[in-house]
């Protein structure tokens, strides 16, 4: 039998604490397949890592959810929007999955919500890969930094937030930094829009820009799990992200000394220009990692 180049992917729904939790999972050709799950970022959603399932999907299992607020997860109309309650939807919807281990794939928004998971579950955690999900000070830009000092009472706070859901905001985030714009596919940007004029999307992501500041206090508890922990770790970083600068990647080797480090010249969307550097690293991390106790 001829093995397959590109994944077979499925698409569907899990009902997780009365959200209707949409999700992509790869069907790997073999049983027993490392299991990758893939935490997207702003204003993103999981088909954000839609090529790099058909690339990896025959070989790992990757499972990619969206979070409420996000893509074509459906949440209630009075959820309460913060990174405590993504966090909770997605062990969640591990749960109900029935995962028990697995490598963590944190990007951007997704960071803090992983961490969250790997501080109620260090058991899950067999290897992470990092792609600019920041957890350190020196990772912040002095943009990234006025942006989570605003404050619902600031007067123009809100609007300020608003302009980056824009498209223009939305455009300029895959765009700023990269090396070769030609490489960027806009239906990228355009998709993330799509859902960002949803009804109540918009308040969703004020009412998270508003919280992320809680993201930012327990930077320090989640390097010590890290300093714990010591979870492989291979990390690929856009080292022109306007948001989470390049010291942002080197932070992490404070904590994780054995941890392998790859900058790219490129933005915030690194797998948008680098897919076919960065997934090779995948492949060979997890290979590497998946067989360890």
């Amino acid at each position: 039998m001829t093995s397959s180049l590109v994944a077979r992917t499925t698409h569907r729904h899990l009902d997780v604490d009365g959200v209707r939790v949409f999700y992509r999972e790869s069907l790997p050709e073999r049983s027993g397949a490392p299991v990758l799950l893939l935490l997207h970022g702003f204003p993103s959603a999981s088909h954000q890592f839609r090529r790099l399932i058909d690339v990896l999907g025959t070989r790992y299992r990757l499972i990619a959810p969206d979070y409420p607020g996000f893509g074509h997860t459906e949440a209630p109309a009075d959820f309460t929007y913060s990174f405590d309650r993504l966090a909770a939807i997605t062990e969640g919807f591990v749960q109900k999955l029935g995962l028990t281990r697995f490598v963590m794939y944190v990007f951007d928004f997704g960071a803090p919500i992983g961490f969250r998971l790997a501080e109620r579950h260090p058991e899950w955690i067999a290897g992470l890969v990092v792609q600019n999900g920041n957890l350190y000070e020196e990772g912040l830009s002095a943009g990234a930094r006025d942006f989570i000092a605003l404050r619902p009472d600031q007067p123009g706070a809100e609007d300020t937030i608003r302009d980056l859901l824009t498209l223009p905001g939305t455009r300029g985030q895959y765009e700023t930094g990269v090396a070769d714009p030609e490489l960027l596919a806009p239906e990228g940007w355009t998709l993330d829009q799509h859902f960002l004029d949803l009804p109540g999307r918009k308040e969703a992501q004020v009412a998270l820009a508003f919280d992320y500041h809680s993201n930012v206090e327990r930077y320090g508890t989640w390097q010590e799990w890290l300093r714990t922990h010591t979870p492989p770790t291979l990390i690929t970083w856009g080292a022109n992200d306007p948001f989470f600068p390049e010291p942002g990647a080197h932070a992490y080797l404070r904590d994780l000394a054995d941890a392998e480090l790859h900058v790219l010249d490129t933005g915030h969307f690194a797998l948008e220009e680098h897919l076919p550097g960065i997934a090779p690293l995948i492949a060979d991390f997890l290979d590497r990692v998946w067989g360890r106790p």
